[in-house]
C-alpha cells in the first residue's frame, strides 16, 4: 500500500505555454508539423502573446530568429514551442525572449513575448505547434486534453506516459 503511495509516477504533463484555442497537430497548415515529422504534439491558436514554460527543466535552444524555444524536461523529454508558421523569416522581429540557453525554468516561467498583431500581418499564421521532438525515441503514449480553450501556465495540454 505505502509503496504505491510513494511510487514516483513516470507520467509527465505538458502545460499550455500560451493561452488560446487548442487544435490537433494534424490541423497545422504545414506538413512538417501536421505529419508529425518533428514529433508528437498539439498546437495552440494563441489569444495573447505571452509564452511561458510548459514544464520544469532547462532551456536548450533559442534560435537567432527568436521564433521558437527548445526545452528539456527533467526526465529528458524535449519540448519545442514554435510560434507561428514561416516566422523564421521575420529575423526576430515581433519576438522578445526572456530566457537564454542553459536557464532553468519551472512551469509558468516567462519565456518569450510575442507581438501577435505583427506576426499576424507578416507571417503565414500565428498557430503555435508544441512538439515533443524526441517522441520517436521513446516508447510512450501521448494523450491530448479534451479542453478546447487553454490558459497559459495552467491547463494540461498533453499527458505522456
Amino acid at each position: 500500500m505505502f509503496k504505491k503511495l510513494f511510487q514516483k509516477s513516470d507520467e509527465i504533463e505538458i502545460i499550455a505555454p500560451m493561452s488560446g484555442e487548442i487544435v490537433s497537430l494534424e490541423k497545422v497548415p504545414d506538413p512538417v508539423f501536421a505529419e508529425k515529422m518533428m514529433g508528437e504534439g498539439v498546437a495552440i491558436i494563441p489569444s495573447e502573446g505571452n509564452v511561458v514554460a510548459p514544464i520544469n527543466g532547462k532551456v536548450i535552444q533559442v534560435p537567432d530568429s527568436k521564433h521558437a524555444i527548445g526545452l528539456e524536461a527533467e526526465d529528458g523529454t524535449e519540448v519545442l514551442i514554435h510560434v507561428g508558421l514561416e516566422t523564421v523569416g521575420l529575423k526576430g522581429q515581433g519576438f522578445s525572449p526572456k530566457v537564454k540557453p542553459g536557464d532553468r525554468v519551472t512551469i509558468g516561467t516567462p519565456l518569450l513575448e510575442v507581438d501577435l498583431s505583427y506576426i499576424s500581418e507578416y507571417a503565414a499564421n500565428t498557430i503555435t505547434p508544441i512538439v515533443i521532438t524526441n517522441s520517436n525515441t521513446k516508447d510512450k503514449t501521448y494523450k491530448t486534453t479534451t479542453e478546447t480553450n487553454v490558459t497559459a501556465g495552467e491547463t494540461v495540454i498533453l499527458s505522456i506516459s
